[in-house]
């Protein structure tokens, strides 16, 4: 079943194994760096000095681990709206080098109710176009 709309899911139509839609992003490159770290403030050099990374014995600048979750975020707010994201939790599973495709992913893994309100759990994962996980976790989303 697909989970996109306009209004977003609702939570009778939801069940759990359901799949949010594969999002596959741009490539990554050197520009997006370099803006996600004047956006974040993270200028941190092994994400935007050749050399620096070279010296550190990596073979080039690699992705913000951060900008990775943040992928996982625009996931979640492109699936619902930004205020019923209630967690957002991830963990970094490996690095996204330049000319990585990120591809985002999620499914429900749990549906539940507490206190009158009704929320989903997605596991999700940010990876890349080689089939490799470099960011997985889990949200928990308020649904009507």
């Amino acid at each position: 079943m697909s989970l996109i709309s306009k209004t977003g899911p609702q939570f009778g139509d939801v069940m759990e194994g359901d799949v949010i839609p594969l999002m596959k992003l741009r490539p990554v490159n050197r520009t997006m760096l370099a803006l996600y770290a004047g956006a974040s403030g993270d200028y941190n050099e092994i994400h935007i000095d050749i050399d620096f990374a070279r010296k550190a014995r990596a073979p080039d600048v690699f992705a913000h681990g951060m900008l990775s979750a943040a992928f996982l975020g625009r996931l979640l707010t492109h699936w619902v709206p930004q205020p019923q994201i209630r967690k957002l939790a991830v963990r970094f599973t490996g690095i996204t080098q330049i000319g990585h495709i990120p591809h985002l992913t999620g499914r429900v893994a749990q549906k539940y109710e507490t206190d009158g309100e009704r929320f989903v759990r997605l596991e999700i994962k940010c990876g890349n176009q080689y089939g490799e996980d470099k960011v997985v976790g889990e949200a928990v989303v308020s649904l009507v």
